[in-house]
């Protein structure tokens, strides 16, 4: 098969994340079409997780060759950027404050930068729905998509920003994340200046975190006057069930945080307990590092689907960044083939590297000495 020209070929997206519609909104920018293809039935199906720092270095950078950087700073919360260190017992230990004109890193809520950018795209662009199962060949050498739903779709690339469990990787590669021997349960506070002062008080604009080496917490104040809080322990992936318990079951869970953290003062484990709503149980997953793959012309990836890392605020900047390099990579090829080589011999470098440097980084959020390697200056990137 004769790879085609980016504007004479049927482009597909799996994944209407972040990634994802970046990518789509950059190809359609410089005219060349594109379907996204999501399993969700509807824009507001799901909750779209927290909040998320990007950064002026890559995140941004994507925004800006989409022509959404206004909209964005719109949207941002830069007082997000407020950092908060504690101990057990919640006592300020740092404490970085940003200036009034810092825009390095601000925050915004994921479901925020979502409609932004749904928002951006032609009508019809995102056919909703449509759960992929599997990425097939078809005859002349082009790939078929196979949905949940019973149906099919041709193209001749298909873009892989389906995130960790992703169902286009296999098409590439056999390689499946792993717990990292690290967990988070979320815990989210609605109303919180009102119903959850104490709370709002300790975490203030931004975020904030306290550790004491088997365990942690990172709080971090979302739009809306929520904030979302995550416990952070050392424990196998299914620890709930291995305890006797089901996610479902909030007091058993919520009883047995209360042993796991006795020794944490009163109003730290305030936020462990005084949540609205059940817990979800997030364990941490990583691929291999590095995750590399031969190059097809017909399929590629970006962000978690290519390189899942420990959440520790570069995985949107990083799918953002892919999705923009892979768009630009495309309109300035003179065929797919050349766009997607392209593309991926700047992609899988740089990936592998930060890879290498977030290695276990999951376990020093548990540090007490934050001065580590642990980002704790960023939003944990968990989505929803």
């Amino acid at each position: 098969m004769t790879s085609p020209h980016p504007s004479r070929a049927r482009v597909s997206v799996i994944g209407a994340g972040p990634g994802g519609l970046t990518c789509a909104r950059i190809l359609q920018l410089h005219g060349i079409a594109v379907t996204v293809h999501e399993r969700d039935p509807g824009p507001d199906s799901r909750d779209q997780g927290g909040t998320l720092d990007l950064h002026a270095d890559n995140g941004q950078i994507a925004l800006r060759a989409a022509g959404l950087l206004d909209e964005f700073f719109a949207l941002a919360r830069p007082e997000g950027q407020e950092m908060r260190v504690l101990d057990p017992a919640g006592t300020l230990t740092s404490h970085q404050v940003p200036a009034p004109d810092e825009t390095f890193r601000p925050e915004i809520d994921r479901g925020k930068l979502r409609d932004l950018l749904l928002g951006s795209l032609m009508p019809g662009t995102v056919r909703w729905g449509q759960a992929l199962e599997r990425v097939g060949a078809s005859r002349d050498g082009t790939r078929q998509l196979h949905f949940a739903n019973g149906t099919t779709a041709e193209a001749d690339l298909v873009i892989g920003a389906d995130g960790a469990f992703s169902r286009v990787r296999p098409a590439l590669s056999a390689a499946t994340p792993a717990h990292s021997g690290v967990s988070f349960l979320e815990a989210w506070f609605d109303d919180v200046d009102n119903r959850h002062p104490e709370i709002a008080a300790l975490v203030g604009q931004g975020g904030a975190h306290a550790a004491d080496g088997e365990r942690a917490v990172f709080a971090q104040r979302n739009g809306g006057d929520h904030i979302r809080v995550y416990l952070i322990q050392r424990v196998p992936a299914d620890w709930i069930r291995a305890s006797g318990l089901t996610p479902e079951d909030t007091d058993g869970i919520r009883s047995l945080l209360l042993e796991r953290y006795a020794h944490w003062s009163p109003r730290m484990r305030r936020m462990i307990t005084d949540n609205d709503g059940p817990y979800v149980d997030r364990p941490i997953l990583a691929l291999p590092v590095p995750h590399t793959w031969d190059h097809d012309p017909t399929v590629t990836l970006l962000g978690d689907a290519a390189h899942l890392m420990p959440p520790l605020g570069v995985g949107v900047n990083l799918a953002m960044l892919d999705a923009h390099d892979l768009a630009l990579a495309l309109t300035g090829a003179g065929t797919i083939d050349d766009g997607v080589r392209a593309y991926e011999k700047s992609m899988l470098p740089r990936s592998a590297e930060m890879a290498r440097l977030l290695d276990g980084g999951a376990e020093d959020l548990l540090r007490t000495d934050v001065s580590g390697s642990a980002d704790v200056s960023g939003s944990p990137d968990v989505s929803g």
